[in-house]
């Protein structure tokens, strides 16, 4: 039994459909998992381990009689607790909302149960996912399964965490400045940030906003698109939604790169202060793709206005979403988001409308990029794991960070492009830490983009290197 969660998730549903396994076993191989190494990594949250057999129960009497629910049939998944899951609860990691039971699943998690997906939880965040460090009043601190010292990155951390901790086979998250991606650096499992409207969001305050976006997180880069061919497709409640149905994501995903120009900048034309051993990790990507048969330039897009549009742009989306909840809470709210919320409520139309002007700028600045290079690579984080006690890194080689969310702009400043992106595994740093490495595509290219992770990951297999992880080392720190 144990040995179904270290299963991908296409292997499960395989053997699911395939007659080799319940769903009932796979429901309580992963929930026996949860109660072995939950306690001292503190990534699931709100556990219902008797709903969850009940429906996988329900499930297999279903598949008896013929009946599949969809292409996740009998699938354990744990909802981010940002999103709306029928009776679980969506706390935000706020203590206002400690015991808000949601009354309806949101878009995501629809599609996922339709799918055939069964709740077993909800994955812990920052409070109100503002930040990349997954700690809150509700429920504490996650960490990381590969360090228990370190942070598991945010704010989808609980995500990624149990994906690395075998605790789920396959976790949603939501992406501004990096929420899919930085904690799936951290953890050794992959995140994706697709492009605005492939994945629809409802509901969602800015319906028309593009820098805050909801994706899939996973072991691989195959489960990710069996996520994506779920989860993406036309909604017309969303007024950016892509009408390209998610099928498309079920193609097979060996492609050729050969002659391939790849763009790569270590740090973004010198944009990023990067530690030492994360820029040792990503020159040690490089060879890979040179056996893929790439060609590589040192080069990068001028991504220098993006750091000023992401910040405008974030205030305002926060303001737009909690405004009105930060009114009439602001005492019981974690200081740093009822700063960016009122940094919202103070912006002037002329501010927002200089942002938007620089990005659109931006983008166009990215068109250019691409017709001259097909992807462009960097890496997810500027820094390793951290000490899982600070809120953030302070100081990254020698430069102090402005803010809560200056140290993650690797992630932030591609937010602002529209592009799809994501982290895949990139082995790990001489501290024997997880690195990940942030690959980005042109707007639309989804695809395309996870033909390239998928190429990657193929020949480095960093995936398959698992925490190190008993029983004794899981009780409770």
């Amino acid at each position: 039994m144990s040995s179904l969660v270290d299963l991908t998730t296409v292997e499960l549903v395989a053997m699911i459909k395939g007659k080799e396994v319940s769903s009932y076993e796979v429901v309580s191989a992963f929930i026996k998992q949860i109660e072995t190494h939950n306690p001292s990594i503190n990534a699931i949250v709100s556990f219902q381990p008797e709903y969850a057999l009940s429906e996988a129960r329900k499930a297999d009497k279903r598949f008896a009689k013929g009946n599949v629910d969809g292409p996740l049939h009998g699938i354990p998944m744990a909802f981010k607790d940002t999103h709306d899951a029928r009776g679980f609860k969506t706390t935000k990691g706020c203590t206002v909302l400690q015991d808000n039971v949601a009354k309806e699943d949101e878009l995501l998690v629809s599609r996922l149960r339709r799918a055939g997906a069964i709740g077993i939880g909800k994955t812990n965040v920052p409070e109100f996912a503002a930040g990349s460090h997954t700690f809150n009043p509700v429920f504490g601190l996650t960490r990381n399964p590969y360090n228990l010292e370190k942070s598991a990155g945010g704010s989808s951390g609980g995500a990624a965490a149990a994906l690395a901790a075998r605790m789920i086979p396959l976790a949603d998250g939501s992406d501004m400045g990096g929420s899919c991606r930085n904690p799936a650096a951290f953890n050794n499992v992959v995140g994706l940030r697709p492009s605005p409207g492939r994945v629809p969001t409802y509901p969602k305050a800015n319906g028309f906003g593009t820098i805050s976006v909801q994706g899939p997180l996973a072991k691989t880069v195959n489960d990710v698109a069996l996520a994506m061919s779920v989860i993406s497709g036309y909604d017309k409640r969303v007024p950016i939604a892509i009408r390209e149905e998610g099928h498309m994501f079920l193609q097979r995903l060996e492609h050729d790169f050969k002659k391939m120009k790849v763009a790569y900048s270590e740090d973004l034309g010198g944009l990023l202060a990067l530690d030492e051993p994360v820029r040792k990790a990503f020159k040690n990507q490089l060879a890979v793709w040179e056996s893929l048969g790439c060609e590589l330039v040192d080069v990068a897009p001028d991504l220098a206005e993006a750091a000023e549009v992401f910040e405008t742009l974030r205030a305002f989306e926060m303001e737009a979403a909690g405004g009105a909840f930060v009114e009439q809470h602001r005492a019981e709210l974690k200081t740093t988001y009822v700063k960016n919320v009122e940094k919202g409520m103070n912006l002037t139309g002329p501010e927002v409308g200089r942002a938007l002007r620089k990005q659109t700028e931006l983008v166009h600045e990215m068109a250019r990029f691409f017709s001259n290079y097909d992807f462009l690579m960097l890496p997810t984080t500027q820094v390793e794991p951290f000490d899982a006690n600070v809120e953030y890194p302070t100081m990254i080689a020698g430069e102090a960070m402005k803010s809560y969310t200056s140290w993650m702009q690797s992630c932030s400043l591609i937010s602002v492009l529209n592009t799809p992106a994501i982290s895949v595994p990139g082995g790990f740093t001489e501290n024997g830490l997880p690195f990940g490495l942030q690959l980005v595509a042109p707007i639309g290219q989804d695809f395309e983009l996870l033909q390239m992770a998928h190429a990657y990951e193929s020949v480095t297999k960093h995936y398959q290197k698992q925490p190190k992880m008993n029983v004794e080392e899981s009780k409770p720190l």
